[in-house]
C-alpha cells in the first residue's frame, strides 16, 4: 500500500484519543469500547463480519505447491472472480463490497503470500514471479475455469502478473489503483512507499521481531510523538494487547480507531510478513517483472482505476501511481480502460458502492 505517513497518522488522532483512560491495562473509550454480539468483535466492524457471513462466505484454507493458501469462498452464484488485496492489508478490507459480489459471482477473496492466514516456507521466494504462479496454480487446480480477477495496490500488480503469464487462466481484470512503474527500481526511492518499507526491511533482514505489529508501533514512535501525539505509541500498544487478552487469535480490530482504511491497516499487520516489504525495499519483489513488458503481454480486457495521488513539495510521489505513470500503463494495454477515481488509495473501502457498479460494469458488458 502507498500511503502518505504524515496523514495516515493524523487519521489516528482524534477527539476520542483525546478523551482515552486506561482501566486495568485495557484501552476503553466511552463512545466506541463496545463488544460486538459475540463479545469478541468491536462495534465498528462486527455488523460486516455478520454481514460476510449471511452473504454465504467461508473461510478455507488449500495446499498449493509449498503455500497453505487462506481464502474466503462465496457462494457460487455467477463466474469465479479473484479478489487481491493491496499490501498490509487482508482479505476482511473486501468486506464493504463482499456481500454485494456474492450476488453475481463466486467470489475468491485470497491472502496471498506474505498476509493473513496464508502460511509461506521461511526460505519463500517474495517475488511477483513466485507468488504469481502459486496463485495461477491455485486457479488453475482449485477454481478450475478461467476467472475475472481485480487487485489493489501490489494485489494489482499480481493481476498483472496473471493476466500477462498465466493468460488462459483470465478473462478479464479490474487493477484498482497499482503502483506500476513506481513501485520498480530505481523509480520507487522517490516514493513515499520506500519510505515505509524501511521498518518491513529492517524486521526482515536484522532485528526478526516475533510481533512485527507492536514492533512496527515502536519502530515508528518518534514519528507518532511528533506529528500526532506525545502518548500515541503507547495508547496504541496498550489498545492491540487489551484486544488480544480479550480476543486471542483474532487479528486487532481497534474500535478506537474510526478510520476504516487505517484500521484495516493495523489488523493486515498483526500477520504481516515483513519480508514481503523488505523485497519491494531492496528490489527483489519484482526481479525478472518488467511492467511494461507485461502489460504488453496483456490481450484480455483491463480496466486501469487510479486513485488520487500528489508530489510533496521534494518531487516525492504520494500516491500509487503519477498520472503520467498511468496514462503510460492504460496506453500499453491491447484492451485497455482507464478511470479516474476520486478516492483513496483503498477505492474498494472508500467507494464500496461506485467499486462494485464499475466492476460489474465492466466484467459483464458485452
Amino acid at each position: 500500500m502507498h500511503f502518505e505517513p504524515t496523514r495516515l497518522c493524523r487519521r489516528l488522532y482524534t477527539k476520542t484519543l483525546a478523551l482515552t483512560v486506561l482501566i486495568k491495562g485495557i484501552l476503553l473509550t466511552p463512545a466506541v469500547a463496545i463488544a460486538g454480539p459475540s463479545g469478541l468483535v468491536p462495534s465498528r466492524d462486527a455488523s460486516w463480519h455478520e454481514q460476510v457471513k449471511a452473504a454465504g462466505y467461508v473461510h478455507k484454507t488449500t495446499q498449493v505447491n509449498n503455500v497453505t493458501l487462506s481464502y474466503v469462498e462465496g457462494p457460487d452464484n455467477g463466474p469465479p472472480l479473484v479478489l487481491l488485496h493491496a499490501q498490509l492489508l487482508d482479505w476482511f478490507s473486501y468486506s464493504r463490497v463482499l456481500p454485494a459480489l456474492a450476488k453475481t459471482f463466486h467470489v475468491f477473496d485470497i491472502d496471498y503470500p506474505g498476509h493473513g492466514q496464508t502460511k509461506t516456507p521461511a526460505n519463500y521466494p517474495m517475488t511477483a514471479n513466485q507468488i504469481g504462479a502459486d496463485l495461477g496454480d491455485f486457479i488453475e487446480h482449485d477454481i478450475g475455469k478461467p476467472v475475472f480477477i481485480t487487485g489493489n495496490s501490489s494485489g494489482g500488480l499480481l493481476a498483472t502478473w496473471l493476466a500477462a503469464y498465466r493468460p488462459k487462466l483470465v478473462r478479464a481484470v479490474v487493477l484498482e489503483d497499482p503502483p506500476l512503474f513506481s513501485s520498480e527500481y530505481p523509480r520507487i526511492k522517490q516514493t513515499i512507499a520506500y519510505r515505509a518499507f524501511r521498518t518491513s526491511y529492517t524486521a526482515a533482514a536484522h532485528d526478526h521481531p516475533d510481533d512485527f505489529l507492536l514492533y512496527w508501533i515502536h519502530e515508528n514512535a518518534p514519528f507518532f510523538r511528533k506529528n500526532v501525539g506525545p502518548g500515541t505509541p503507547f495508547i496504541l500498544t496498550r489498545a492491540i494487547q487489551g484486544y488480544r487478552r480479550k480476543n486471542p487469535g483474532r487479528p486487532p480490530e481497534i474500535a478506537l480507531i474510526k478510520d476504516d482504511t487505517v484500521r484495516m491497516m493495523l489488523r493486515g499487520l498483526d500477520r504481516y510478513d515483513p519480508r514481503f516489504g523488505a523485497a519491494f525495499y531492496d528490489g527483489t519483489w519484482n526481479q525478472d517483472f518488467d511492467h511494461a513488458h507485461a502489460l504488453q503481454k496483456v490481450t484480455c480486457p483491463v480496466l486501469l482505476m487510479q486513485a488520487n495521488t500528489s508530489a510533496l513539495p521534494d518531487g516525492t510521489l504520494n500516491g500509487a501511481m503519477s498520472e503520467e505513470e498511468a496514462l503510460r500503463a492504460a496506453s500499453l494495454l491491447t484492451h485497455g480502460q482507464y478511470v479516474k477515481i476520486d478516492s483513496g488509495h483503498v477505492i474498494d473501502l472508500e467507494k464500496p458502492e461506485l467499486f462494485v457498479e464499475k466492476l460489474n460494469h465492466f466484467f459483464f458488458s458485452p
